[in-house]
């Protein structure tokens, strides 16, 4: 029984088969990758692993054709892929998704299930585009802190306060340091923008206060980043 399982190989592609299958594969990868590359929001973005990504879908292509019908083959690829051990740590979730998205993909392509290859990598990426482009399941309102010093002349902080009032849909003031002299005031803010309003919006807005000597804004994020 075990010889007729080591026979059992009824998936034998021709040469264009495997070259149309192989295409698909291509092509689906460099739209996923180009997908994960237009959705990325983090701040450690790898080219290598976008590339990976492109790799990965045709690697997995040419791992089933191998494999074919035959469980042999199976049985062999699993045991030499389990002495592969992989240190990369993967800090995001979604990679993980996108690494997975990808083998599927790949899957298809190699058993030559190219049109539902092709047809479910352009409905997985629209439905990526559509929940980034919503900001669905994200918090109603962004955190910002704000750093800002400014001499404190003429009613500065009146205007400052007015201002952002204008772009904020809530200011919470979270210390203000007024040394004696002409030395700056240095103050923090929690932020709330509108859902109208950009960071850029706010920074060249405060920035054009004659009386503002700096302005830094962070996210409230674990990987904040000032701008």
């Amino acid at each position: 029984m075990l010889e007729e399982f080591q026979q059992l190989d009824v998936f034998l592609p021709s040469i264009f088969d495997f070259a149309a299958n192989m295409f698909v594969a291509l092509f689906c990868g460099l739209v996923i990758a180009a997908v994960y590359r237009h959705t990325y929001r983090g701040s450690n973005y790898s080219v290598s692993f976008a590339q990976s990504l492109v790799l990965l879908c045709l690697i997995t292509a040419v791992v089933i054709l191998v494999i074919g019908n035959n469980l042999a083959r199976a049985f062999g690829l699993v045991g030499a892929m389990s002495i592969i051990r992989f240190r990369t740590a993967v800090s995001d979730v979604k990679d993980i998704v996108f690494i997975f998205f990808s083998l599927t993909i790949g899957m298809a392509a190699g058993v030559g299930l190219n049109w539902i290859a092709a047809l479910s990598t352009f409905f997985i990426c629209l439905i990526v585009f559509l929940l980034n482009t919503t900001g669905f399941a994200a918090p109603d309102r962004l955190r910002h802190l704000l750093q800002v010093s400014y001499y404190d002349e003429g009613g500065a902080a009146k205007t400052l306060q007015s201002l952002l009032g204008k772009y904020c849909r809530k200011v919470e003031i979270m210390s203000v340091q007024q040394p004696t002299g002409e030395v700056p005031v240095q103050a923090q803010y929690h932020l709330q923008l509108r859902r109208s309003i950009k960071e850029d919006d706010l920074l060249r807005a405060l920035r054009s206060l004659e009386f503002v000597e700096q302005v830094n804004l962070f996210f409230e994020k674990e990987d904040f980043a000032a701008l």
